[in-house]
């Protein structure tokens, strides 16, 4: 186990920022972000990315990076991760990972290696079909080879459907075998991982719902708008994050301001869960269970003694 790497997860609201700093304070450490959507520059309220004052003095990376109109991947992210984290460690420095972009993470640790998407036409081709018959055609087309993938992923997740679809007709492998294969190989690196979630999950979501309203306050909409007049594209990756695409909706007129707000509190309720389901599955996290109003010193109280004795 590489002591120096401490991995801060959970889902969204329940606090890491705040923990991941305090902990690369204490512990002369660095932030290494794992969100998929606080890589993009010009993105900042409505991924609750940290400001200068939240990340009190703390190098960060990873935040603010790429483009918004620029695709992003978990393979690409390794690439740009993987150098980063090394560096850290070898200037004898805590790394700590911080972001509820599990795939990213889990990623980032095994050390997986993913190769460069061919210019086949294939991609292409799926593309169009989600376009002109549905994303659920290429979801049936998809189960005719792969049924474990095409039934674990949500039907609404068109990249990755998308993405099992091209696996499976560039390889002849299907992106379960993959998934399989990549897991037994032993992991690149190995850390300490922090949990963060609450007792009760209503307390989460109220969390969630009072977040969104401050993003509303903070200018979210104009965020929004501001990245449209930049000539980010609507089908762009960055722009398909909660919170934006459902402000966008609401640009276009397709539903009321008031009905956008609900919407983004809603899915990011149903992505917390996403997030609780994805993190509980890893045995290695050490839960920090809060109750009520969060209380920041119990839970930094909690994780210093988890790091001391692991």
């Amino acid at each position: 186990m590489n002591s120096n790497i401490i991995c801060v997860v959970g889902p969204t609201a329940s606090g890491k920022t705040a923990l991941a700093v305090e902990l690369a304070l204490r512990l002369g450490g660095e932030v290494l972000s794992c969100d998929s959507m606080q890589i993009y520059r010009g993105m900042v309220i409505g991924t609750a990315a940290p400001d200068a004052a939240e990340m009190r003095g703390v190098p960060h990376h990873l935040l603010g990076v790429l483009d918004p109109a620029e695709p992003c991947s978990a393979g690409r992210y390794v690439a740009m991760a993987d150098p980063i984290l090394r560096d850290i460690l070898d200037r004898g420095k805590a790394a700590v990972l911080c972001g509820g972009t599990g795939l990213y993470l889990d990623s980032l640790m095994a050390g997986r290696t993913f190769a460069p998407r061919p210019a086949s036409g294939r991609r292409e081709e799926l593309e169009h079909m989600a376009d002109t018959q549905g994303v659920e055609a290429v979801r049936a087309y998809l189960a005719t080879f792969d049924p474990e993938s095409a039934a674990r992923l949500h039907p609404s997740d068109r990249r990755r459907i998308i993405r099992a679809a091209e696996i499976y007709l560039e390889t002849g492998r299907t992106m379960t075998q993959h998934d399989r294969e990549s897991r037994a190989i032993p992991p690149k690196y190995t850390g300490r991982w922090l949990g963060l979630d609450f007792a009760d999950r209503s307390d989460l979501y109220g969390r969630i719902d009072r977040r969104v309203e401050q993003m509303m306050e903070r200018g979210l909409l104009e965020e929004v708008r501001g990245l449209l007049a930049r000539g980010v594209p609507r089908g762009a990756t960055s722009l398909q994050a909660i919170g934006y695409k459902e402000l966008i909706a609401h640009l276009d007129g397709r539903c009321t301001l008031a009905e956008a707000v609900e919407t983004i509190q809603r899915e990011s309720r149903r992505y917390a869960k996403r997030q609780r389901t994805w993190f509980r599955r890893n045995p290695a996290v050490h839960w920090i269970e809060q109750a009520g109003p969060p209380d920041a010193g119990a839970v930094l109280a909690d994780a210093l003694a988890y790091l001391a004795e692991a």
